[in-house]
């Protein structure tokens, strides 16, 4: 097994019905690698009739499978919707909503027990890049959002640096390496198979930059937010890594 190429697609708190014909646009770009949308979770179950064989995810979870949680939705309830995926740890979650590293870790392991895969989120604010506290911080992440139960087949890692989500600003190809390589080697270290999990980019990405990107070592794919609400600008990044 090698680590498979992803385009996962973060529409975030955007999208009505009308943009589901936004799947239908993007049906057979998926040729040479897998395709993800996680649509806002009102749009989850019709999604799934639209998507074809693009995979239709979560974009959150609680790590409780039912009870007085009041606005939350477990990750047994997105499975039963239709999604196969789910996002966790999201820069925006941990800002706007507190989230730790356990609590991640927490709804990671309700995921893999909903037999959802999950997408664990790590990534450096601007002030931690600018301290040089990159490395030391992604590690930290990783050990504490990935739990034990995580293998190949259920888990993909994305690293979104904080600073370059929705600015415009992108990490040289140096700085996407160094980190992509320390989680690449973090995970093999801890996991038999953590050198076949797949390892996404996000922050920024855009049609223009997808294929320098994708061309770094240990890059498997993209988590893509703003970029991925119109097929004509995922479409080609998804094309991009089909042909990376």
């Amino acid at each position: 097994m090698s680590a498979r190429k992803l385009a996962a697609g973060n529409w975030k708190m955007n999208g009505l019905t009308a943009a589901l014909s936004e799947l239908d646009d993007l049906a057979g770009r998926e040729n040479g690698c897998d395709v993800l949308i996680c649509p806002p979770a009102t749009l989850i179950t019709p999604a799934v009739a639209h998507a074809g064989e693009i995979a239709i995810g979560g974009q959150d979870c609680h790590a409780k499978e039912s009870g007085a949680h009041t606005g939350d939705i477990s990750a047994a309830m997105l499975r039963d919707a239709g999604a196969t995926h789910v996002i966790l740890g999201h820069s925006e979650r941990r800002a706007d909503h507190g989230e730790t590293d356990a609590q991640v870790a927490a709804k990671a392991v309700a995921a893999h027990e909903a037999g959802l895969t999950t997408v664990i989120c790590v990534g450096e604010t601007e002030a931690q890049r600018d301290a040089g506290e990159t490395l030391d911080v992604i590690a930290a992440q990783l050990a504490g959002s990935v739990p034990d139960c995580a293998t190949a087949a259920n888990t993909v890692v994305a690293y979104e640096p904080v600073w370059a989500i929705g600015t415009g600003r992108t990490p040289t190809g140096e700085q996407i390496a160094e980190v992509h390589a320390l989680m690449r080697e973090t995970l093999s270290a801890r996991f038999g198979d953590g050198g076949d999990v797949s390892l996404l980019y996000g922050g920024s990405v855009k049609p223009g930059n997808a294929a320098e990107i994708f061309a770094i070592d240990h890059v498997n794919g993209a988590l893509v937010g703003g970029a991925s609400l119109k097929a004509s600008d995922f479409g080609p990044i998804i094309d991009a890594l089909a042909q990376a």
